[in-house]
């Protein structure tokens, strides 16, 4: 399932970070704030288990979320996300896993990955701003997948046609959620119009 956000409050964000003149500190937050608007959606069909409570007034049943989270940042800029759903989600454990692309074959290439146990049998979410040719998010979802979650979503902010295609051919079990979809890729793989390279962006290295 791909599911394509069109809410004003996202749009506005997103503009937001599109702008070249945004600051580091300016493009963080309205990432993290869209990260969380785009939470609601991800997350409205989760299990919900019966718990006994008692409030100031009497006994009643309350609610708690039936399955374990796990927030998985792609590194760098996927930890731009984690902030905002974990505000959310407080209960969520996280993961990490790091892709780069061979300079030799140009294909992605795991470098680090450190998982929680919950991840087997629990729900997975994928965080990466950007969703360009779909190799990093592809070898990402392989990875996981040999983990056993039960289900694997995965949140971007901005997606490439082209990119997603390839997602969504090879992992047709994955939910995707996507902010924006946008033009095409370039000749050098950057999205368009974009947002220029969202790790740089996030912690000002450029």
């Amino acid at each position: 399932m791909t599911f394509i956000f069109n809410h004003p409050l996202i749009k506005d964000k997103l503009t937001r970070i599109r702008k070249i003149e945004t600051e580091s500190t300016k493009f963080r937050d309205n990432v993290k704030e869209i990260a969380q608007l785009m939470t609601y959606e991800v997350t409205k069909h989760l299990s919900l288990m019966n718990i006994n409570i008692e409030t100031p007034i009497t006994k009643t049943t309350g609610f708690k979320l039936a399955d374990k989270i796990v927030l998985i940042p792609i590194l760098r800029a996927g930890l731009g996300m984690v902030d905002g759903l974990k505000e959310l989600i407080p209960s969520a454990s996280i993961g990490h896993i790091g892709i780069f692309r061979n300079e030799q074959t140009a294909l992605p290439q795991e470098y680090y990955c450190k998982m929680p146990q919950t991840l087997h049998n629990g729900i997975a979410i994928i965080l990466d701003p950007m969703l360009a040719t779909g190799g990093s998010i592809n070898k990402a979802v392989d990875v996981i997948k040999t983990y056993k979650p039960k289900e694997i979503n995965l949140i971007c902010l901005v997606a490439a046609p082209e990119g997603l295609k390839k997602v969504e051919e090879k992992h047709p079990d994955a939910n995707i959620f996507v902010a924006a979809l946008d033009e095409h890729l370039n000749e050098n793989y950057y999205i368009v119009p974009g947002l220029g390279d969202a790790g740089d962006r996030l912690f000002g290295t450029k």
